[in-house]
């Protein structure tokens, strides 16, 4: 019985020692290769995509899905930039916007890129994400795709009327005059709603002079256009928003035009961890059902401003 014991006892360690020293290859393995991109095929062109809501921090929003960050897409950017196998740059488009700070984020590390950049916006590439297309040398768009949207917008639940219905009091106790502005729980002051609305028009401002850079189009144009307004990608050509009517196949000759050389494709992503799926798939599931108001609760602090 003593042998069995000790064999059962070494049969253990031995199946420890194994399961540790797996464990410890695999994270060596991680942190020799490039633990933020993840590079599918070979090529000299390299295809980013830009999907979904521009968040400024992927973590703030764990349970979200479908948002992009502009601090993992700025990592991947600046890392397509110094590869030197890549010749030049597809930044494909299909997103309504968002952040305001991350959308100037991702379209300042587009125009730091010391390579052509092509902007193919597939089915929408509004606000924050015409942002982002509009600091490419070239954008391609399709004929039917939505574009344009040059415009910012803030909001935020506020009910009071509802505390004050069911005889709930808010104590207001701050320290400085504005540092409650946005609270849900009291209606703004006609002066805290004038100091909101200059803050969107002093970003709304900084939109549309990006644009008109961007675009070498005149200020005073850009601003007639900023209405907010959604154009189809046919109108957005004629506008001077969009250069051409196409996709990523009309990219990769144009770029094979001005590179002088075949066009071959490589699709660079952020690589996904471990966290990055299982937040996806319970942000698939039950976590959204309560989402609405306790999201929008969450963030109080002040408006959200996006593009």
């Amino acid at each position: 019985m003593r042998k069995v014991w000790i064999f059962v006892i070494v049969a253990f360690s031995l199946m420890i020692f194994l399961v540790f020293t797996f464990f410890f290859l695999l994270l060596a393995a991680l942190l020799l290769s490039n633990p933020d991109v993840e590079v599918s095929g070979v090529g000299n062109v390299a295809v980013i995509s830009l999907s979904g809501e521009i968040v400024g921090d992927r973590d703030a929003d764990f349970f979200g899905s479908g948002a992009v960050s502009s601090q993992s897409l700025v990592r991947l950017i600046d890392g397509v930039g110094s590869d030197r196998s890549i010749k030049a740059v597809i930044i494909e488009v299909n997103s309504p916007g968002g952040s305001a700070v991350a959308s100037e984020e991702i379209a300042n590390a587009v125009k730091q890129l010391d390579k052509p950049v092509v902007a193919v916006i597939r089915e929408y590439g509004t606000s924050g994400a015409y942002w982002v297309a509009s600091s490419a040398d070239r954008v391609f768009a399709s004929r039917v795709s939505l574009t344009g949207s040059i415009g910012v917008t803030a909001a935020y639940l506020q009910f009071g009327g509802l505390l004050e219905r069911y005889n709930v009091s808010y104590e207001r106790m701050v320290a400085g005059k504005y540092k409650d502005m946005g609270s849900p729980y009291r209606e703004l002051t006609d002066e805290e709603r004038f100091r909101f609305q200059r803050e969107l028009d002093l970003v709304h401002g900084e939109f549309i002079r990006a644009v008109a850079e961007n675009r070498q189009l005149d200020e005073a144009r850009v601003r007639e256009l900023a209405t907010g307004e959604l154009f189809l990608g046919s109108e957005a050509v004629a506008l001077a928003l969009v250069d051409e009517i196409g996709g990523r196949q009309e990219a990769s000759k144009y770029l094979e035009s001005k590179l002088n050389v075949p066009v071959s494709l490589v699709e660079y992503r952020q690589r996904r961890s471990f966290f990055d799926s299982l937040g996806e798939v319970l942000g698939r599931g039950s976590f959204n059902v309560g989402r609405g108001i306790g999201h929008e609760i969450s963030r109080q602090g002040g408006f959200r401003v996006v593009t």
